[in-house]
């Protein structure tokens, strides 16, 4: 963990999918010599690309993981409504309408200092939400009233404009040069990892995460059967690529109690066939 009192490091993993993704990023964090004081990832895409099991969030849960963001498939297993009230790590995106299951917004304690993370989703090329842009507004100004000084959030959405825009509205809103409420804001959903990572107006900024998942696939996702579906237009059932080749994507952030300070990609291979990881770092550029 990092040893000023002032600085939390902050680790952000992109969506988690599947077996591949779940061992890779296990074997990462226990890999690490300087932990993390606080780590967040996206696990929609967990069991089998496809939602996140009871067994798989607590898989997760004890492996370091301080709290799980999520999107559009944390309905898909079934039995996440047995589980999602009570599970204290999890949010789904805020924006569903009132009534929904679980929390969009949840406060986390670290190093002495409140951290709120907010997930949310996007409403372009996506299904049909609640506005983000009031109800996370309404949101992080309830957390200011309550003495809340740093915000993360992970917006889940296709377009890179909408991230952007949405994005760049709340440092404005939010940000000054003197305070920065929101401290960290992670695109995540296309599993494809942007090149624009920044300190935007005291924000941590990028706009796609990546993923964490098979290495030889398409986000993810098995090449023939995806071949199959973009190629004939059929339907054609996504199925899980298997490899013992993963890849990380995410990103370290460090934050102060003014704004944050550090954003660095991170985009590994990891060969999951071994006891302990061997990592190979590419050029971030």
């Amino acid at each position: 963990m990092s040893s000023n009192s002032d600085i939390i490091k902050i680790l952000f993993f992109g969506d988690i999918t599947g077996r591949a993704g779940r061992t890779a990023v296990k074997n990462y964090l226990a890999s690490l010599s300087d932990k993390p004081d606080f780590v967040i990832a996206n696990i929609e895409n967990a069991s089998h690309g496809f939602g996140l099991t009871k067994k798989n969030y607590e898989e997760l849960n004890s492996c370091g993981i301080n709290c799980f963001t999520s999107g559009n498939h944390i309905w898909d297993k079934k039995d996440i409504y047995e589980y999602i009230d009570t599970a204290e790590n999890l949010i789904r995106p805020i924006n569903y309408p009132k009534g929904t299951r679980g929390k969009g917004c949840r406060i986390f304690e670290v190093k002495g200092q409140k951290i709120a993370v907010i997930n949310a989703l996007g409403r372009v090329f996506m299904p049909p939400i609640d506005s983000e842009w009031q109800i996370v507004t309404d949101e992080i100004n309830r957390l200011k009233e309550e003495g809340i000084e740093n915000v993360i959030i992970d917006f889940h959405t296709e377009a890179t404009a909408e991230k952007i825009c949405f994005a760049k509205y709340l440092a404005k809103e939010y940000n000054n040069d003197e305070k920065a409420l929101v401290k960290a804001f992670f695109g995540t959903h296309t599993h494809v990892q942007t090149a624009d990572e920044k300190i935007y107006n005291g924000m941590a900024y990028i706009t796609d995460a990546g993923f964490c998942g098979a290495e030889d696939s398409v986000i993810g996702m098995d090449f023939l059967t995806s071949m199959r579906r973009l190629s004939t237009s059929m339907p054609e059932r996504y199925e899980i690529a298997q490899s013992e080749m993963a890849q990380i994507n995410g990103v370290e952030v460090l934050i102060d109690n003014k704004s944050a300070t550090h954003i660095k990609r991170i985009n590994l291979i990891v060969d999951n066939s071994k006891n302990e990881s061997e990592v190979n770092v590419e050029d971030n550029g």
